[in-house]
């Protein structure tokens, strides 16, 4: 009897070896035609068109293989690199900057986050940093946990701890993206893991990533490679987070990284969102559907795509068709008070991304009118063949009251804004006194000459002429003029003068 049973699990034995066997050969030639299709899909999409490049006078941008990409601009949200921008895809863990930024917006960072069931309740195969149910550590603690090592368990905890639970965690989630511009994109969970319901755009992952690399705690959060967590009363672990993103632990270093987070399922495949800034130009990549390690190749490729090709123009500096001149008192478009202090300026800070390949006098401009709300008067847009790359405000100086309502209800044709006429007061005010003095002085001297009788003085300054008179005739004269003085006064006066000329 017992050799029958060691006979029986010697064959059971064979026959399990056999099976693995011949099922890793199976398996095997399975995985690698996987791996090539994947591959193959890679390379194929280095040959899908780039929209961007299609722009005429644009600066050829590079061709990558991720599926989806997009290079913004993180203050305008210019594009300046787009390709595919609004596919449908599967975001995976780059879901968690919209779960982080969130977080931060509706809680304290020394907010205690305590684990329930239902949030350690995930695959134990997915990345994790292995925290039971009841345990507890800070807000502080959870964002980088999310962000450095990608725990799925600890965004489940802090949509939990914001919302009161993952579902309505995730209605907060649909709801923030709506307000930042998102328009192809529905989350389901928030982490990423996947769920066929759960997808976004390159696009609207840079719209959020606006947003998210605005905010300082989570640039330096997501540019932290180590975090090193200590045991608590709450929490009795040593737990070191290690970052799986090779550009933020120097693997592939870059100079200008701002933050970075990493994301990968079977089904997205590699995506991953940063942010760099320099020269004080900050932009924002997203790549989507890529193989390693190129999403982090592709990524540093755009960066120095946008940085070698696109620079920021001052608008106040380059602009001339909206000129604020003194120059005159009445021209078109110039400031109100002439030579005092402008009622109007060109926001001085007002910076556009604008390529290298094309001259500020070329882009086409609009202007809109705003009801009046402090300062702001209208904004001035700035476009390229289609493309925003920014606006100015149009702003009332500090130093001037506001004594005028610029506001009105019909807005200003965009075609008619060259022809705004801005009065310069003062030099009105100027002209208008002198024509006053003029007009004055030409009622007086017509009155003066035409009253004045100058027949008198002409009858007793002619009849002597112009001769030298001798000195016998002046002794004369004053013997006359003697006589005449003792003339009465009631006598005729011409009898006098006749016998005067006698």
């Amino acid at each position: 009897m017992k050799q029958i049973k060691h006979s029986l699990l010697r064959t059971f034995c064979i026959a399990m070896t056999a099976a693995v066997f011949f099922t890793s050969l199976w398996i095997r030639p399975m995985t690698a035609f996987a791996q090539v299709d994947y591959m193959a899909e890679h390379e194929n999409n280095k040959t899908l068109p780039v929209q961007s490049n299609e722009i005429p006078g644009w600066p050829t941008g590079p061709s990558i293989g991720a599926k989806s990409a997009i290079l913004m601009d993180a203050k305008s949200g210019t594009i300046l690199y787009s390709k595919n921008i609004d596919e449908k895809n599967y975001p995976a863990s780059t879901t968690k900057i919209l779960t982080t930024l969130i977080a931060i917006e509706h809680s304290n960072l020394d907010d205690m986050v305590t684990f329930s069931s239902s949030a350690v309740n995930i695959d134990y195969r997915s990345s994790n940093m292995g925290m039971d149910a009841g345990q507890s550590i800070t807000m502080e603690q959870c964002l980088y946990g999310i962000l450095v090592h990608s725990a799925n368990e600890v965004a489940n905890a802090v949509a939990e701890h914001v919302a009161g639970s993952i579902d309505e965690f995730v209605n907060m989630m649909n709801k923030r993206a709506a307000e930042l511009g998102c328009t192809n994109s529905h989350f389901v969970t928030t982490n990423g893991l996947h769920d066929e319901n759960h997808y976004t755009t390159a696009r609207d992952l840079a719209l959020i990533g606006r947003a998210f690399f605005a905010n300082e705690t989570l640039c330096k959060m997501s540019s932290t490679a180590t975090y090193h967590i200590d045991p608590t009363p709450t929490q009795p672990d040593v737990i070191d987070c290690y970052t799986h993103n090779k550009i933020t632990n120097g693997t592939y270093p870059y100079e200008y990284l701002v933050g970075s987070k990493t994301g990968y399922t079977d089904d997205a495949r590699q995506t991953l969102v940063s942010c760099a800034e320099k020269d004080g130009m900050k932009l924002i990549c997203v790549v989507m559907r890529e193989e390693t390690p190129d999403q982090f190749l592709d990524t540093i490729t755009l960066f120095d795509y946008g940085f070698d090709n696109f620079h920021m123009a001052n608008v106040a500096e380059n602009e001339t068709k909206y000129n604020i001149s003194t120059s005159s008192f009445l021209e078109i478009k110039t400031d109100i008070y002439g030579d005092s202090n402008p009622i109007l300026t060109i926001d001085p800070q007002a910076n556009l991304i604008l390529p290298n390949t094309v001259d500020f006098q070329n882009l086409e401009s609009s202007l809109t009118y705003l009801d009046q709300k402090g300062d702001e008067i209208a904004t001035i847009s700035y476009s390229y063949e289609g493309i925003l790359l920014g606006s100015a405000s149009l702003i009332m100086s500090p130093q001037t009251e506001h004594s005028y309502d610029f506001s009105s209800d019909t807005k200003a044709p965009q075609e008619a804004s060259e022809h705004v006429i801005f009065l310069n007061v003062g030099k009105i005010f100027i002209v208008l006194i002198s024509v006053l003095i003029l007009l004055l002085a030409a009622i007086f001297l017509t009155a003066f000459f035409r009253d004045y009788n100058f027949s008198d003085r002409f009858k007793r300054s002619s009849w002597g002429g112009s001769r030298p008179r001798s000195k016998m005739f002046r002794k004369s004269t004053r013997r006359r003029r003697t006589r005449r003085s003792n003339v009465p006064k009631h006598k005729n006066r011409d009898f006098f003068d006749d016998i005067h000329f006698r």
